[in-house]
């Protein structure tokens, strides 16, 4: 399914790329002027690696162009960071979940990220109709990730404890979720869906 994605609440924005702002996009996240904090608190167990361009805009890139499970989150008009969805259960199609990601630390705190995730839930609900719950994982290591949960109305569902590796301590794996009767839609936010 894709759609021309677009959301606003002021003053954040969500929506898909054109082709020549994908470069920007990878410039703020992992371009060599990138300030790469944020790969400290996005699961870094995982020892993701730095993309180049290249790798960039023919794999990861290309979900936020023209998908309705990739977003861009700008921030008074600044591109800041993006949205991304995935099924868990893979074609089962019933078990989603959603990640977020603010690169620049300057734009941390600012209650950009629980505005972004609450929009995004709804998309995620307004897509796909079938589905009755949207959640996330994240890891104990990350406050902040904890903390937006919480804030939009989430319910921590589980805690795995010491299962995440990282710096010689061992984490606890968090997961939070939403089901669709507990989001406040209000109005549509999203255009075309």
């Amino acid at each position: 399914m894709n759609l021309d994605l677009e959301a606003k609440t002021a003053p954040i924005t969500i929506r898909n790329v054109t082709e020549t702002e994908l470069q920007r996009l990878w410039e703020i996240s992992y371009g060599p002027k990138a300030d790469l904090t944020w790969k400290n608190f996005d699961g870094p167990y995982f020892n993701d690696p730095i993309l180049s361009w290249e790798e960039y805009k023919e794999g990861f890139g290309c979900r936020f162009l023209n998908d309705t499970n990739g977003g861009v989150i700008f921030f008074e008009n600044e591109m800041v960071g993006v949205v991304t969805a995935y099924f868990e259960d893979g074609k089962l199609k019933r078990w989603l979940e959603f990640g977020i990601a603010i690169y620049h630390p300057h734009n941390w705190n600012k209650g950009i990220g629980s505005k972004a995730a609450d929009l995004w839930i709804k998309h995620l609900f307004q897509c796909y109709p079938e589905i009755e719950r949207v959640g996330y994982t994240t890891w104990s290591g990350n406050d902040r990730m904890m903390a937006l949960g919480e804030k939009i109305g989430m319910k921590r569902e589980a805690q795995i404890r010491k299962v995440r590796y990282w710096q010689g301590q061992f984490w606890d794996s968090m997961k939070y979720g939403i089901l669709r009767e507990e989001v406040k839609f209000g109005q549509k936010v999203f255009s075309n869906v």
